[in-house]
């Protein structure tokens, strides 16, 4: 692959519709580039002998089995809140959705 250049990221650049000046440009250009060699050097290391991997912990590393335990009773939970309805044991929160 060869180096990453100005004309380059330009035309990243009108792809994803984005407007750099010309001091973003070259610093964005340099960036790119460092990441896009270092990349490369990763894709040179060996791993014929490495099996893949789909979780970094071994099923036998679990660190205890799961079950339930008790939770927080509803009062403690609701005592701090800025408004609940305790009666009910909800939190009241703002509306986000449908104003």
């Amino acid at each position: 692959m060869g180096e990453f250049t100005r004309a380059d990221l330009d035309r990243l650049a009108a792809l994803a519709h984005l407007e750099l000046d010309d001091r973003e440009a070259m610093a964005l250009t340099s960036q790119l580039a460092e990441i896009l060699a270092y990349a490369e050097q990763v894709r040179t290391v060996v791993t014929d002998n490495v099996p893949p991997t789909t979780h970094v912990m071994t099923p036998r590393a679990r660190l205890r089995d799961d079950e339930p335990t008790p939770g927080l009773p509803t009062g403690v939970a609701l005592a701090n809140a800025p408004e609940a309805d305790t009666a009910a044991g909800l939190f009241k929160v703002p509306r986000v959705i449908g104003g």
